[in-house]
């Protein structure tokens, strides 16, 4: 094995390559075993309700670290980024009535940028 991987790491382009399949079979094993699972069983509704949740909690969480927590140290930093609070409020406002995350996360970026610019 360790022959094989000197031999492609000589060859830059094959190494490319191998490293690209790899990489594609990382990504699509864990999408395709759950689409796998699930499509031949009947899903509880309760499931269905709890899962609603999911992408709003994560992208909550992934949010408020960035606003709330400064890489110097991860402290935490309650009014660091007045521009990234400011914009979090407008994307909750925009969320709550177009319950879009699409929407949310474009108004936010232009949110951002737009109080950057201005502070």
């Amino acid at each position: 094995m360790e022959f094989l991987i000197s031999r492609i790491g000589s060859n830059q382009i094959l190494y490319h390559i191998v490293v690209i399949i790899f990489a594609a079979f990382a990504a699509f094993i864990p999408r395709y075993f759950p689409i796998h699972f699930f499509s031949s069983r009947k899903i509880p509704e309760w499931f269905n309700e709890w899962m609603k949740y999911v992408p709003i909690s994560l992208f909550t969480a992934l949010v408020i670290k960035n606003i709330f927590i400064t890489t110097k140290g991860y402290h935490f930093v309650p009014y660091g980024h007045p521009d990234q609070i400011f914009a979090a409020l407008i994307v909750m406002v925009i969320a709550y009535f177009t319950r879009s995350m699409s929407i949310s996360v474009i108004a936010g970026l232009i949110g951002v940028w737009l109080l950057n610019m201005v502070l």
